[in-house]
């Protein structure tokens, strides 16, 4: 299945299809010098399947997690990039989830004011979400996503099929965020959470499609997030304070992103909602809720890209498939985090 993206700043092809990775050299224009970005938690095999396509291949593996989503990766990677002599007519892959690919396609938009970026998605919540819309970018002063850009991708190759190496925590880590775009959305899109208590392969794949054509439309009339395309945000804002500060000092989650975004959806839903929702994510085995510093949460939340001095813009999700952009105060946030 070929799903288009058309955008001001270029439109480009999803291509989502069991058995991609192997037609990476047919699917994208390889056969030129390219660095392939990763980390360690891929496997290798994958790595070298798109290696294996390549014309001149560079590779540059990052560590896991949203620690090594940093200016010091980026350098990193332009400097390996400028010692291999890239060009303008080069291009970059990124292979993995969602850090791999922000960093990858930041790289991309600056590295001599743009060159091709291509995205191959390897976790369930980078096929659902974040490897299509452009945002690209990096973690700064423990605020995520702070420095970065909107920048498409080339093209974006989608095979679930890479989905079976993933632990079940991973992938209803990534299935949070087709959950989120459903309660905004799509309420066909939710009930299938709500009456499958497993996935086969057709489910997956019917649940990426959905989630896909949800955000292609979303970003498609609003690419630069001034309006519409903030619903993508229902439950980040409380989400990445609590991701945020769940860090330890070894550097390790004790929250995935998804399950983050889970925490921050049911305080931001109505209680009829909620009463729907706290099942799904149940099943899908999702926190609902935490023990955590609420202070810290909320200083971290202070700091999110959508705070000003009049408060936060949110998302609040009213009944299934509909939603409200709102408004809430610093003292209205505080509150909110209190009910966790």
């Amino acid at each position: 299945m070929i799903i288009p993206v058309k955008t001001t700043l270029g439109g480009y092809d999803i291509v989502l299809e069991r058995g991609a990775l192997a037609k990476a050299g047919e699917l994208l224009e390889l056969n030129r010098k390219v660095m392939i970005v990763s980390d360690d938690g891929v496997p290798g095999q994958y790595i070298d399947t798109v290696a294996g396509a390549c014309g001149e291949v560079h590779k540059v593996i990052i560590g896991k997690g949203e620690t090594h989503k940093t200016l010091d990766s980026f350098q990193m990677i332009a400097d390996k990039m400028l010692e291999a002599g890239f060009s303008r007519k080069d291009c970059i892959v990124a292979v993995g989830g969602g850090v791999v690919g922000d960093l990858t396609g930041f790289v991309a938009s600056a590295y001599k004011r743009g060159i091709d970026f291509y995205n191959i998605p390897t976790t369930s919540l980078s096929q659902v979400d974040s490897s299509i819309g452009g945002k690209t970018g990096v973690n700064y002063n423990n605020v995520k996503n702070i420095i970065g850009a909107f920048y498409q991708p080339a093209k974006v190759l989608i095979d679930p099929d890479v989905l079976k190496t993933l632990s079940a925590r991973q992938i209803s880590n990534g299935l949070s965020e087709a959950v989120k775009m459903s309660l905004t959305s799509d309420p066909e899109l939710f009930a299938i959470f709500e009456q499958n208590d497993s996935f086969d392969d057709d489910t997956i794949d019917k649940i990426i499609e959905k989630a896909l054509l949800i955000k292609k439309s979303v970003v498609e009339k609003d690419e630069k997030e001034q309006g519409l395309r903030k619903i993508l945000n229902f439950g980040h804002t409380i989400g990445h304070g609590i991701e945020t500060v769940c860090v330890s000092a070894g550097g390790e989650q004790e929250f995935y992103h998804g399950e983050c975004v889970a925490l921050g959806m049911t305080v931001m839903c109505s209680d009829e909602v909620r009463a729907r929702l706290i099942p799904v994510l149940e099943k899908l085995g999702l926190p609902t809720s935490c023990k955590i510093d609420e202070e810290k949460v909320f200083e971290a939340v202070k700091q999110d890209k959508k705070a000003n001095a009049d408060g936060i813009s949110a998302v609040f999700v009213p009944e299934v498939g509909k939603y409200k952009l709102v408004n809430i105060t610093l003292d209205e946030a505080r509150n909110i985090i209190k009910k966790f």
